[in-house]
C-alpha cells in the first residue's frame, strides 16, 4: 500500500490538527509508503491550494503506485472535490470538528456532502462523527479514531528545581500557589474569559490560574479591521481564519487589578516548560463553552496533562468526552455551570497531596493503555489497507 498524505494542518504551527497530522504521516513510514503534499509554511498557503491540482497530478504522475490520496480536513477534502481533477485512487479524509460544524449554509447544504464521493471517512470523536452524520455524510462511511498522545511524557525527567527555575524564568513566584493550568488559543469555545468571570470568584483558598498558548496583550491588525465587520459576518470570519475571539475580552480581564493577582497569561512557552508546569499543578483546566458554529473535536491537551501526573477537568462537550473518561483519565464537567466547576475545584484544593497522587497514577495509567499515537496510525492502517486488499 502506498498513500499520498495532503495537508495544510502540519508543523511549525502549532495546534491539535497539527500534531495529529505530523503524527499520521510519519508513524504510518513505519507500516507502508508514504508520499506527502504538505504544506509546511514555506510560501503562501493559498499558492499552496492554488496549485494542489497540478501538484497532486505530478505526484500520481511520478508514483503510480500510490493507490491512496488521504486528506486531513474537510477544507482541503472539499477544496479537492470542487477544484481538482478526480483521480482513480481511493479517497479518503479525517474530521476533526470545526471543519464540519463551520456556519456557513452554503458549506452545509451544498459542499460537506459532496465528501460522500470519499471512500473512507475519519472523524476523531463521536461528536465530530455525529455532526458529520448530521449533516448528510454516510454513517457507513464513517470510523471514529480518537487521537494518540505521545506515551514518552510520562518519562518524562522533571526539574527538581522547577519552583526556582521558574521564579528566575518568568519572574513569578510560585511556591505555595494551588496552580491551575488552561492551555490554548483564546477562541471562545475555550471558555477562558467565562471562567475567570463566573468560575474564579467562586474559587477558595490560595489558588494562581496560569494560561499558557498565544496570546496578544496588544490589539493585532486583523482585530483592529475585523470590529468593523458586522458580528455575524465577524464571527463566520473568526471561525475561518482561527483568530482568537476570546482575546479581547480576556485582555481585558486581565488587567484588572483584583484579577491579575489571581490570573497570569505566559504566552507560547517550550513543552518541556509546559510539561513540568503541568506537573507542578494542582489541576489543569478545559472550561469548554457552546458557541454555535465552532467545537472542541477532541482534547488531546487533556491526554498530556494526564501524563504528566495532573488531574483533568474539563467540560462535557463537543469531542472532550473521548478524551477524558470520567473518573478514568479525569473528570468531566457539565459546561458552563459555574457552581458545578467551583465544586469540584474547591473541594480538590481541600485534598491531600498523597491522595491526590494516588488517583493521577491510576488516571495516567488509563491514558497510556488506552491511549498512543501508535494506537492511532495502527487504526488508520488497518482501514486503509482493508480498503485497498477490499478493491484488489
Amino acid at each position: 500500500m502506498e498513500i499520498l498524505f495532503v495537508s495544510h494542518k502540519h508543523p511549525p504551527t502549532t495546534g491539535g490538527m497539527e500534531k495529529q497530522s505530523f503524527e499520521l504521516v510519519n508513524g504510518m513510514k513505519q507500516l507502508c509508503q508514504v508520499r506527502e503534499l504538505i504544506y509546511k509554511g514555506v510560501g503562501t498557503k493559498i499558492k499552496f491550494f492554488l496549485t494542489l491540482n497540478s501538484q497532486i497530478k505530478d505526484m500520481l504522475t511520478n508514483h503510480p503506485q500510490i493507490t491512496i490520496m488521504h486528506f486531513n480536513d474537510a477544507l482541503i477534502a472539499s477544496f479537492y472535490l470542487l477544484f481538482c481533477h478526480k483521480h482513480v485512487v481511493k479517497h479518503a479524509v479525517t474530521l476533526h470538528g470545526l471543519d464540519v460544524v463551520f456556519p456557513s449554509w452554503v458549506f452545509r447544504k451544498f459542499i460537506i456532502k459532496r465528501l460522500n464521493n470519499f471512500d473512507l471517512i475519519f472523524a476523531v470523536s463521536q461528536a465530530t462523527a455525529q455532526a458529520a452524520v448530521n449533516l448528510g455524510l454516510n454513517h457507513a462511511k464513517m470510523h471514529v479514531i480518537p487521537n494518540g498522545v505521545d506515551e514518552n511524557i510520562n518519562q518524562f525527567k522533571f526539574s527538581p528545581n522547577f519552583y526556582d527555575d521558574f521564579q528566575q524564568k518568568y519572574h513569578l513566584d510560585i511556591r505555595d500557589k494551588q496552580l491551575l493550568v488552561a492551555m490554548g488559543r483564546p477562541v471562545k469555545r475555550k471558555g477562558f474569559s467565562w471562567f475567570v468571570e463566573q468560575v474564579m470568584p467562586k474559587l477558595q483558598h490560595d489558588f494562581l490560574i496560569l494560561f499558557i498558548g498565544p496570546f496578544h496583550w496588544k490589539k493585532t491588525k486583523i482585530e483592529n479591521i475585523l470590529r468593523f465587520f458586522p458580528s455575524p459576518l465577524r464571527n463566520k470570519m473568526e471561525l475561518f481564519l482561527g483568530a482568537p475571539s476570546d482575546e479581547p475580552k480576556l485582555r481585558l480581564l486581565l488587567n484588572q487589578p483584583t484579577i491579575r493577582k489571581r490570573a497570569k497569561h505566559l504566552g507560547r512557552l517550550p513543552f518541556d516548560d509546559v510539561l513540568n508546569i503541568l506537573h507542578h499543578a494542582k489541576a489543569f483546566i478545559m472550561p469548554n463553552i457552546e458557541v454555535p458554529g465552532d467545537m472542541e473535536g477532541f482534547g488531546l491537551v487533556c491526554l498530556e496533562a494526564s501524563l504528566c501526573g495532573t488531574l483533568v477537568y474539563a467540560s462535557d462537550v463537543g469531542g472532550i468526552p473521548d478524551a477524558v473518561k470520567n473518573e478514568s483519565n479525569g473528570y468531566l464537567i457539565t459546561s458552563q455551570n459555574a457552581n458545578e466547576w467551583a465544586e469540584k475545584l474547591n473541594n480538590l484544593m481541600q485534598m491531600q497531596n498523597s491522595d491526590i497522587k494516588d488517583i493521577t497514577i491510576n488516571f495516567s495509567e488509563y491514558t497510556i493503555q488506552h491511549y498512543s499515537w501508535k494506537k492511532m496510525v495502527k487504526r488508520y492502517y488497518d482501514k486503509l489497507n482493508s480498503l485497498v486488499t477490499k478493491h484488489s
